[in-house]
């Protein structure tokens, strides 16, 4: 018997392995590429990954990209090399418990200290006096509108903020409707993920391979990422075993309802230019509920409304109208 049990035990080692995906996959070839056209500075005792490039001759002005829940900077891929042909620089950063930058825990991640943190790149890279237009999507909307709150009521550290361009976050706690997360959190204090079954470990839910098969319906029926940037997604998350932190960092939506007044006053009141880029198939911020009171909330802010095919990540799915969207934005004023 006591042999028998030494034998399940052993099979045991690698379908956990395989379970929790140990180790950690292989970037693939436009990973390596990205992580190595980057590099990373120090927010506290933490490493955070950011790009910057220098773009357009002739031009000054600086455009800082924030990515959504639960990808990276790597988001952007799509339209960075458009956005050096028009910006003289272009930054992306991956906020703390995302993509190549540190995932401590356990920790309190907030969409204060994300905030911070961006202030802490722009000042890091000699930036503090410089105006900068803020593009932002999904979980980057909110971190935009607390980086929004403190320029206008001038507080120590902010960033001066020239344009500040959202896109298809959950801006609005009422209609923000979240979809494999809230199945994610209704589980979690079980210890259990809707995608692998349940697990003793109380560092978290595993975010397995599998939650990109249900990410893909925030994506169009027509605009589906390939398996082989469904891989990469997952490959990012999985560094640095972001996969137990997802849960901790997934408190960012209480904080949005806890902070509404703050975050949406933020925006009613801000003489910066608003401009919204959306996709209307977007079950996340449902259209037309998100954008009837977008437009209700926000009437001088602008707004471009992509095809209808286009979901919850615009700047994946169409990332020509996306560009073109944004540019026609930025030449406007």
């Amino acid at each position: 018997m006591k042999e028998l049990w030494v034998q399940v035990g052993l099979l045991s080692v690698p379908l956990l392995a395989v379970y929790l995906h140990i180790p950690p996959p292989k970037l693939s070839p436009t990973l390596l590429s990205w992580r190595s056209s980057g590099g990373y500075f120090t927010y506290k005792d933490q490493n955070i990954f950011y790009r910057d490039s220098t773009g357009a001759v002739g031009s000054s002005d600086i455009v800082v990209l924030l990515h959504g829940f639960p990808t990276s900077s790597y988001d952007w891929c799509k339209i960075w090399e458009g956005l050096t042909q028009r910006f003289h620089r272009v930054i992306a950063l991956d906020f703390v418990g995302f993509g190549f930058s540190d995932k401590p825990r356990p920790h309190r991640y907030s969409i204060f200290e994300q905030a911070s943190i961006v202030e802490g790149l722009v000042h890091h890279l000699g930036l503090r006096h410089q105006r900068i237009n803020l593009l932002s999507h999904d979980y980057g909307d909110t971190v935009a509108q607390e980086l929004l709150h403190r320029y206008e009521h001038n507080k120590t550290g902010s960033i001066l903020i020239n344009s500040l361009c959202l896109s298809n976050g959950g801006i609005f706690p009422e209609t923000h409707y979240p979809r494999f997360i809230q199945k994610r959190v209704s589980l979690r204090a079980a210890g259990c993920s809707p995608y692998g079954g349940c697990e003793p470990s109380g560092e978290g839910t595993n975010l397995g391979i599998r939650v990109f098969d249900r990410l893909g319906a925030v994506f169009g029926p027509y605009t589906q990422p390939s398996q082989a940037e469904y891989w990469d997604m997952w490959t990012v998350v999985r560094t640095n075993d972001g996969n137990l932190v997802v849960d901790s960092i997934l408190q960012y939506i209480n904080q949005r309802k806890k902070h509404r007044d703050r975050w949406v006053g933020a925006l009613m009141s801000t003489s910066v230019p608003l401009h919204l880029i959306y996709g209307p198939l977007d079950p996340v911020n449902p259209h037309p509920e998100f954008l009837q009171l977008y437009k209700k909330v926000l009437p001088t802010s602008t707004v471009s409304v992509l095809d209808d095919h286009i979901s919850h990540y615009p700047q994946l799915e169409d990332p020509t109208g996306f560009l073109n969207a944004y540019l026609n934005f930025i030449n406007s004023f």
